[in-house]
């Protein structure tokens, strides 16, 4: 079976893979509106950790519906979570889609889906939605990550990264200037996956 990893190049989404991966065949897919070649950043990062990759087109009207929401809300949350909805119903429309995952971690605000909606888009479209991390929480998550994955964190304006969050801020610098992501993204540490480690396996 293969499973479709909505993958932002970060540690999250990086280590639901790898928890997936002893159950499914791993397709890693980047949402994008193209204003940025987020796809070519996370291409590279699936290619090191040795999964398939492809990247998917959001309509523009997905992107513009979530900067009106942050600009109205002064806050990127709704915005967000518009968009990663958006994402895995375009990909639960793929004739070949049947598992659909995501890196949201149990204490995650942003990006939700709430169970409502997950369970329309199973409904509707005959998929089967996955969070492999949503029993797991930041400490945990951040365990796991430490044995797995090499990774580089800082600033969200200093990381190169394939989030939804990464396209909005663009579209939001080109209308209203880098001051106004500032006013309404606040800090926040990001990561970027370098590559997987080489992990022993354990003795029985």
């Amino acid at each position: 079976m293969r499973v479709s990893v909505l993958f932002s190049g970060g540690k999250d989404s990086s280590l639901a893979a790898i928890l997936l991966e002893p159950f499914f065949d791993i397709e890693l897919v980047t949402c994008s509106f193209s204003l940025l070649p987020v796809g070519d950043i996370a291409r590279e990062t699936a290619e090191r950790m040795g999964f398939a990759h492809r990247v998917v087109q959001l309509e523009r009207s997905v992107l513009e519906k979530a900067y009106g929401m942050v600009i109205t809300d002064g806050f990127p949350k709704n915005a967000i979570n518009h968009i990663h909805s958006a994402a895995v119903e375009k990909l639960a429309t793929e004739e070949n889609v049947s598992f659909i995952a995501d890196g949201i971690r149990r204490d995650d605000r942003v990006p939700v889906l709430d169970m409502s909606r997950i369970r329309s888009i199973e409904d509707k479209y005959d998929v089967h939605y996955v969070s492999p991390l949503k029993g797991y929480g930041r400490a945990a998550v951040n365990e796991l990550v430490s044995r797995h994955l090499v990774i580089e964190e800082d600033q969200s304006d200093n990381i190169i990264k394939a989030d939804y969050e990464t396209e909005l801020r663009e579209l939001i610098r080109q209308r209203d200037g880098s001051e106004k992501i500032n006013e309404v993204f606040p800090a926040h540490i990001q990561s970027h996956v370098i590559e997987r480690k080489k992990v022993r396996p354990k003795r029985s």
